[in-house]
Parts: structure tokens; C-alpha cells; sequence
């Protein structure tokens, strides 16, 4: 799972008191890729909309938690109704952008509803597009 330490750009970082992770040396993980982090996940789900807001999952705020466990990342995924007949057609589409990153990646996408969805989870962009202010 991805750390606060890894969201804070480089100067807060070395401001901090601590240096950012340094690539491994060349060879030292022979045949194993970096593990995908938090970032490049929330990034290919951008690429899932809610079909009839055409808005994506992030930006709605559908995503609720995501955690990564070396090539196993697990999403919770909310709707903004239980009710929503897109629903196992936007798990399926998330769990294909994640898998998408790289090879081997294994997606485990679960539907949560708790706590409920509510626009204030939405980011700024959606709520401007969508006239809620």
C-alpha cells in the first residue's frame, strides 16, 4: 500500500529529512518488476466512466480504497446508488484497467457500499461538470 511519504512531491520529501526510494541496481530483481503502486492504479482507473454521467470512477469518488500486495491489487469500488444497473459492467471495465498496467497484475475489484456514496466525495472537476456546487 502506498505511503503518505510516497504522495509528497520530492522537495517536501527531502525537506522531510528522508531522500525518495532509489531505483535498485540493474540486475538486483532479476525478473521481477517493480510492484505497481497506488498512483499508477487511481491512473487506470481514470479510465472507467460511469455510463450515464460519463465521469470517471476517481473523479466521482467511487474509489474507495485501493492496496497493493506485490502483483495483487485490491480495489473497493462503491456506486452512487446500490441500485445501479451499470454497476457489474464498471467492476468489470476497473478490474481490466488495473490488470491493463502490466502483465501479471491480479485484480481483485469488490463492490462496497458502506459507507454510502454521497457528492461530497466527488472531486472539484466532476462536481463543476456536473452543476453541483
Amino acid at each position: 500500500m502506498a505511503t503518505e511519504h510516497e504522495h509528497r512531491p520530492r522537495e517536501q520529501q527531502d525537506q522531510a529529512g528522508t531522500s525518495p526510494p532509489q531505483a535498485a541496481p540493474a540486475g538486483a530483481a532479476e525478473g521481477q518488476e517493480k510492484a505497481v503502486t497506488e498512483s499508477e492504479v487511481l491512473e487506470a482507473l481514470k479510465g472507467v466512466f460511469d455510463p450515464e454521467l460519463m465521469i470517471n470512477v476517481v473523479d466521482l469518488g467511487l474509489v474507495y480504497k485501493v492496496e497493493v500486495q506485490g502483483n495483487e491489487v485490491n480495489v473497493d469500488l462503491g456506486l452512487t446508488t446500490p441500485m445501479c444497473p451499470a454497476g457489474p459492467q464498471m467492476l468489470q471495465q476497473a478490474k481490466q484497467a488495473v490488470e491493463a498496467i502490466r502483465p501479471g497484475i491480479v485484480a481483485n475489484v469488490r463492490l462496497t457500499l458502506d459507507p454510502p456514496w454521497s457528492p461530497d466525495r466527488m472531486s472539484e472537476e466532476a462536481r463543476n461538470r456536473l452543476g453541483i456546487f
